[in-house]
């Protein structure tokens, strides 16, 4: 994840082809349209042909979403700030994650494009089944409940001034990208920072 300095206009280039380069682009909307149908037509198809009652699926769909603050900690900690000497494993990270940092105004890459998004969570939702059958009809739209909410925070984030009540997750995000690397991982949620002790400091403080 390597570059020489954060750019707050512009945007990278990561392929020669334009048709690849496009498919590493999106807007929030093409992922919405996406992914709201396919979560309330799991929840439709559990409740009424599953049998999976009402208040089931809402304590499924709470346990999805919690549980999606939890991933998304580590997988920003661990997979997209993947440190390696490997010339191919820094050209992967850089792109996965990298670019992000290199260019945090980029609106058009806040969210994971539909191509790769939709095999990741299709291998997401596979595992769930696995691990709970029927059961994830329900659990798995929390979860992606929560991928949406992370993703909508993080473009707002990177494009409009926080809500008042909303300040310490701005903070603790914009101190991520330009002064601790290293800590504020959570960004839909500060709950895993606290608890593994990444919570990015204030000025003033001892680090």
């Amino acid at each position: 994840m390597e570059f020489d300095k954060i750019k707050n206009k512009g945007q990278a280039r990561l392929f020669k082809s334009d048709f690849m380069e496009m498919m590493t682009k999106t807007h929030p909307y093409v992922i919405y349209s996406i992914y709201f149908p396919i979560m309330a037509f799991m929840l439709y198809y559990g409740n009424e042909y599953i049998g999976i009652a009402a208040g089931t699926e809402a304590w499924l769909f709470f346990g999805g979403l919690l549980f999606w603050t939890f991933f998304e900690y580590l997988m920003h900690r661990y997979v997209f700030h993947f440190i390696t000497d490997n010339i191919r494993g820094k050209k992967f990270v850089y792109t996965l994650h990298g670019v992000h940092h290199e260019y945090p105004r980029d609106k058009e890459r806040l969210f994971m494009p539909p191509v790769p998004s939709l095999i990741i969570s299709s291998l997401i939702f596979a595992g769930m089944f696995l691990a709970m059958g029927y059961y994830a009809l329900s659990f798995f739209p929390g979860f992606m409940c929560g991928y949406i909410l992370y993703g909508t925070m993080h473009y707002a984030i990177h494009s409009i001034a926080p809500p008042p009540f909303m300040k310490a997750l701005w903070r603790n995000h914009h101190l991520h990208h330009y002064k601790f690397p290293e800590k504020g991982f959570g960004v839909s949620s500060v709950l895993w920072d606290h608890i593994f002790g990444t919570v990015p400091k204030k000025d003033g403080e001892a680090a």
